[in-house]
């Protein structure tokens, strides 16, 4: 798995808090992010303007969880390493758990629960259940994501394009062929909706 890495010095800050924290490359508060934004009032997730009153130093995933009670999007390792936080952000995937509610004010989010919005279930979804291509179901939201985003960028992938596109996603049941076999099904489903 090929992953760089940029870490933080220690004693730097995130969110006010001193850390020592290691986040992927481009994870880090964006070169616009700006600190003295006290609090973010409003998130566009899943189609709908949210108001939130939320420190623009709060990751992405703590907003999401405990203030939105959008408990799909899960906590994996809390340090970018696992993709198990993976939402979508005006259509990129992105860490939520690195990744500070101040770099997404303004941008549209979508989390699990938005792919299925009036109960049906998105091609991916659909595809991934009819291959059985989860076991104990925890990384699944986050490869479910990863997922429509390779398939938006790349419609009908080979084995190595999902291999590459969704190198990162950690399974720790392995049922990756599974995963791959459900990314070919949504493909032909059109699972770039």
């Amino acid at each position: 798995m090929a992953i760089f890495w940029w870490e933080r010095k220690a004693g730097a800050e995130i969110g006010g808090l001193p850390t020592r924290r290691r986040l992927p490359v481009g994870c880090g508060p964006a070169p616009h992010y700006n600190r003295s934004m006290a609090n973010i009032r409003e998130l566009n997730v899943n189609g709908t303007r949210r108001r939130i009153d939320a420190d623009a130093g709060r990751t992405l995933l703590s907003v999401l969880r405990e203030d939105l009670d959008l408990t799909g999007t899960k906590y994996g390792c809390g340090e970018g390493q696992c993709a198990a936080c993976t939402v979508l952000v005006d259509g990129k995937p992105t860490l939520a758990c690195s990744t500070m509610v101040g770099e997404v004010a303004g941008k549209r989010i979508v989390t699990i629960e938005g792919l299925a919005p009036e109960g049906r279930l998105h091609p991916v979804q659909e595809a991934f259940l009819e291959a059985d291509a989860m076991q104990c179901g925890y990384c699944t939201s986050g490869m479910i994501l990863g997922a429509v985003a390779l398939l938006r960028s790349k419609p009908n992938p080979s084995d190595a394009e999902i291999v590459a596109g969704m190198n990162g996603h950690i399974c720790r049941c392995g049922t990756y062929p599974r995963i791959v076999r459900a990314i070919h099904a949504a493909a032909g489903k059109g699972g770039r909706a």
